[in-house]
Order: structure tokens, then C-alpha cells, then sequence
């Protein structure tokens, strides 16, 4: 569902919990209401109403907030890895292509006359595998920590959410750009979904769990919703 209210588009999620929450989220500032199922649409739009200035304050903040699209991936870009920025170098020539971070330095090297997609491409399954190197090193020790078993996990690019669980078949789905964020945004996520092996929902049980084994999960949370999804 989605309202108008002072001519911000509004879409709305109703979900078995027990207050309204707004999110205005980069890169675009779409904002997104989560409210009671039983909750009528006169009182969510009143609730947005309240929320006028902060929301239209949000949606100013990321109007040039940087987007993938525009990247080129050539040199003096920025990349992110694991939360830092590095000084994209991009040098071509011959041989194997290849990705060195150092010193703030991503140095790319690619055969000559790469076009912007081989290099993206390139760039992407290096984030992949940097994601699944630290998922194997992390995930068994939230595993052990918490109790609770995934039967297998995989990785791909996901365009509205960090992170998935099949929780009937506990199969769990990172989103690769996970790898351009903070360690802890990564293991925010391992927890959130490993807890979803158990609780489908995001009610009190869940949030018992997060409360459990990672007491600043929502500050994290709340860092992690600052970067966008490309």
C-alpha cells in the first residue's frame, strides 16, 4: 500500500508488531512506513504528518548521495572495503587482472582496453569472494555462540535487503555489498538471519535473540541502514 502525504509517495508494510517505525532510506530517500496490521490509514497518515519535517530533511540529505551507476571505475574513484575508503588506481595492461589494497591504495590492474563493465564485473566478484572468505571465518563462531544452525549459505546482489533466510529449509543469502561495509554490519547480519533459522518474524522472540548476543544491534542496524542498497 502507499499514501500521499504532502506530496511525499509513502509506501506502507503492515507487520505483526506493535508500534508504527519510518525509514527514509539513500540512495533515492525512499520512505517507508512498518505499521501494526490492524492499524487504520487514517492514523498512519496522521503518524506521517507528524513526521513531515524529518522526513523531507532526510530526503535533502541524500539527493547527491553517490550512486553506483555513476561509477566508471577508473582512477580517483573512491571504493569502499570493509567500511574504508580506498583511492581507485586503475593501471592497464597486459597479463592477469588483478586487485591490490594497500596503504589506501585499490590499485586495478586490468588487460588493455577494458570497458567500464569488465572492470565493474571484476571488481564484483572480487567483493564476492573477500564476502564469502569472511563468512566462513564469522558465521561458525555466531553459530556456536548462539546455539542456532544454517544448513548452507550463499551470496548474490540483492537490491532491497542486506541479508534473507529460508527459514523452513535454514538457508541463508548475504548480499554481496555487504563487503563494502564495516565488519560488524556483516556480522549484524549473520546474526539477524541466523536468528530467522528460528523466529520468522521480527517479534518479541526475535529481538530477544538479537538482545541476547548483540546488545548495540541497533545501533549497528542503524549504521548499516545509512549505506544504500545499489
Amino acid at each position: 500500500m502507499e499514501i500521499n502525504v504532502s506530496g511525499i509517495i509513502i509506501e506502507v508494510r503492515k507487520k505483526k508488531i506493535k508500534n508504527m517505525y519510518l525509514s527514509v532510506k539513500p540512495p533515492e530517500g525512499k520512505v517507508t512506513i512498518s505499521a501494526p496490521l490492524s492499524m487504520k490509514r487514517g492514523a498512519i497518515e496522521a503518524f506521517a504528518r507528524s513526521k513531515i519535517d524529518w522526513m523531507i530533511a532526510q530526503k535533502k540529505k541524500y539527493e547527491n548521495y553517490p550512486k553506483a551507476a555513476d561509477r566508471q571505475y577508473v582512477s580517483g574513484e573512491i571504493l569502499y572495503f570493509w567500511g574504508k575508503p580506498y583511492l581507485l588506481l586503475l593501471q592497464e595492461k597486459g597479463g592477469k587482472n588483478s586487485l591490490e589494497l594497500s596503504e589506501g591504495r585499490a590499485v586495478l590492474t586490468m588487460r588493455g582496453n577494458s570497458t567500464v563493465k569488465q572492470r565493474e564485473a571484476y571488481i564484483r566478484e572480487r567483493y564476492r569472494a573477500m564476502l564469502k572468505e569472511e563468512i566462513a571465518s564469522l558465521l561458525p563462531k555466531w553459530e556456536v555462540l548462539t546455539g542456532l544452525r544454517c544448513c548452507s549459505w550463499h551470496t548474490k546482489y540483492m537490491t532491497t535487503r542486506w541479508g534473507t533466510c529460508n527459514t523452513a529449509k535454514k538457508r541463508l543469502w548475504f548480499n554481496v555489498q555487504l563487503a563494502e561495509k564495516p565488519v560488524e554490519c556483516l556480522e549484524y547480519v549473520i546474526l539477524h538471519e541466523l536468528a530467522h533459522t528460528k523466529v520468522s518474524n521480527h517479534g518479541a522472540e526475535f529481538v530477544a535473540v538479537m538482545d541476547e548476543y548483540m546488545p548495540m544491534w541497533r545501533e549497528v542496524k542503524k549504521r548499516l541502514n545509512t549505506f544504500a542498497i545499489q
